[in-house]
């Protein structure tokens, strides 16, 4: 069926229900309103002046249904082109006009809801006759019901249908689409228990028939700059083959335009995928993944169906199945037909022989009449059969569909699992790095304190150094004191020497006598003077290995230091040989008693240094 038909039945609602007085009538306001309704939905332009030169007084024309059929078909109908409008808005304009007034609310009332209406009412135009008034016969009744029941995952009972029918034999011409939403509102042609799975059924059904959709569903698909997988929404029409973020269709990613020369091939399994086939088109080749087997089967047959379409120059592959459906009819209608006329023929001609011949033909009649009856059961048998074996492959693939979604519920309640597991584990290493984190902090506190404690202890032992140096510097200026006065005492000695003679008076025999002794004493003060300055050398030597000493023992001593030996005495008795405790001990009283004898006291520093040995 062309485009003009499909709109005229739209229109025919639309016009019919301006003619209130069903006279086949319309006043010329009424059809400017609609001509002006239609111009705008098709996207035409509007020509005021044919409009008002078509639409003068005239008793023939204007006001009249085939009046307004030749300006319909040559101003409205021959300037729409299809994909330059909405379908959808068109019928939804016509569909208002009529609904207000044929639309009874007793079937809003039921099942169908107000949207479930519209979209019954675009299915019915589009399985309806093409005759006026407008109906829809038993078998694309049970077509469209079984459709319907199968979105909703039921098998269809035609007993209801059978039964209206019977009861309404003005019913078994066709009904009309008021008739038809009025007992499936009822109930009386579809059992449903839900009016919401009802609405997404019929949505379902909408989606796929009136806007031509031969399949629609989820796949894998790799990205053209990318080159990653990405699952997408997959609606595929007769022309192209677009894919959205999801479902609800509201994101358009893209657009594969099946274009002549365009090619669907299955591909071998790479990059861990599974399924894999593409889409090769004169501008690039569109790489996809299945779930399964049976999936990727069903889109190369769906995508090879759109090809066949496209290159055929069909837009709906539900048209097809419409014509092919009417032709097996009127082929079955045919037979029929023929076989009644020559059962007419035999029953005509009969009462022309005589009776033995008539008893005869009948004879001879009647295998022949068996024959086609039983060729009829058997097409009978073989068109239950069939349908059977439908019904069972149906069952088998619904039954293959819940298993399907039984492991991928299973999988679903595993992979929840997993990732409370992992958000477990994520929150425990969370808690770990929060630990370490603490600990890390007190460490550089404890390392910062360490820091700090060294360098005061730095600053106190330089403190103590100064000290020490400045006592040093006190000492040997006290040494060096000590030993002036060590000097001097000799000179006092000798001052007095020279000044006790004259108070005596000696004698010239004393002072005789005396001079040698005064000799002698002064020769004996060289010896002393001697002495005094052997000391002060003595003490100067030992304030130095004192200073150096105490110098090597404010040295932190560190590994591999060397030793510094203390260099042997000439005095020691065992050259070159170590002394034992008790020969060092007397070796040192020893040098102790043979210094006090000379005379010499030492410091308090050398007899430190002496217990420190």
């Amino acid at each position: 069926m062309d485009l003009k038909s499909e709109l005229l039945k739209s229109i025919w609602y639309a016009f019919t229900s301006l003619d209130v007085e069903q006279s086949g009538k319309v006043s010329k306001s009424q059809l400017k309103v609609l001509s002006h309704n239609l111009y705008t939905v098709l996207n035409i332009p509007h020509d005021h002046v044919v409009l008002e030169e078509h639409f003068k007084d005239d008793n023939d024309g204007p006001v009249s249904n085939q009046g307004y059929m030749p300006y319909l078909n040559k101003y409205i109908l021959a300037k729409a082109t299809e994909g330059t409008f909405c379908k959808e808005t068109f019928d939804d304009l016509c569909w208002t006009m009529t609904s207000k007034k044929n639309c009874k609310p007793i079937i809003q009332q039921g099942l169908c809801s107000a949207k479930d209406c519209f979209k019954l009412f675009c299915l019915f135009n589009l399985l309806s006759e093409d005759r006026y008034p407008l109906v829809i016969i038993q078998p694309e009744i049970e077509y469209l019901l079984t459709k319907i029941s199968n979105a909703m995952s039921l098998e269809w009972d035609g007993s209801a249908l059978e039964e209206l029918l019977s009861q309404n034999a003005a019913l078994q011409d066709g009904m009309s689409v008021w008739e038809f939403l009025e007992h499936l509102s009822a109930g009386q042609l579809l059992h449903v228990e839900s009016k919401e799975t009802f609405s997404l059924a019929v949505d379902d059904v909408f989606m796929e028939m009136y806007h031509g959709i031969i399949k629609k569903g989820y796949l894998l698909k790799k990205g053209h700059v990318r080159r990653n997988w990405q699952e997408r929404w997959f609606v595929l029409k007769p022309s192209s083959l677009m894919y959205y973020v999801n479902e609800d269709l509201k994101e358009k990613k893209g657009e594969v335009l099946l274009e002549e020369g365009s090619v669907v091939e299955n591909l071998s399994d790479k990059e861990g995928r599974r399924c894999l086939f593409c889409v090769n088109t004169p501008v690039r080749t569109y790489e996809m993944s299945a779930s399964d087997m049976k999936q990727r089967v069903d889109w190369v047959q769906a995508i090879q169906t759109a090809l066949r379409l496209r290159a055929e120059g069909k837009s709906s592959l539900h048209q097809e199945l419409k014509l092919s459906r009417r032709k097996q009819r009127e082929i079955l209608q045919r037979s029929q037909n023929n076989q009644s006329s020559h059962s007419e023929t035999i029953t005509v001609e009969a009462p022309q022989h005589s009776a033995p011949e008539q008893q005869g033909e009948t004879k001879s009649s009647e295998p022949h009449i068996e024959s086609t009856t039983q060729k009829q059961r058997e097409v009978e048998a073989k068109r239950i059969e069939e349908e059977k074996q439908e019904r069972e492959k149906q069952q088998a693939i619904q039954r293959d569909l819940e298993r399907q979604l039984e492991e991928a519920k299973e999988a679903k309640e595993k992979m929840t699992a997993t990732l409370t597991e992992m958000a477990k584990e994520v929150q425990q290493q969370k808690k770990m790095i929060h630990e370490l984190q603490l600990t890390q902090v007190k460490l550089e506190e404890a390392l910062n304190a360490q820091i700090h404690a060294r360098l005061e202890e730095d600053g106190i032992r330089q403190e103590l150094e100064r000290q020490l140096e400045e006592e040093q510097k006190k000492l040997v200026e006290v040494l060096l004191y000590q030993s002036q006065l060590e000097a001097s005492a000799p000179r006092s000695q000798e001052d007095s020497s020279t000044t006790t003679p004259p108070i005596n008076q000696p004698t010239e025999e004393s002072t005789e006598k005396e001079i040698p002794v005064h000799e002698s004493t002064s020769t004996a003060t060289p010896p002393d003077i001697q002495r005094s300055e052997k000391s002060s050398q003595h003490n100067t030597e030992m304030l130095k290995n004192w200073t150096i000493q105490h110098n090597h023992l404010m040295k932190p001593i560190r590994p591999g230091d060397k030793v510094e030996h203390v260099p042997v005495k000439s005095t020691c008795l065992r050259q070159g040989q170590a002394l034992t405790s008790t020969e060092f001990i007397a070796k040192v009283q020893t040098g102790i008693t043979q210094e006090k004898g000379n005379g010499y006291s030492p410091s308090p520093t050398e007899e430190e240094e002496e217990q420190d040995s």
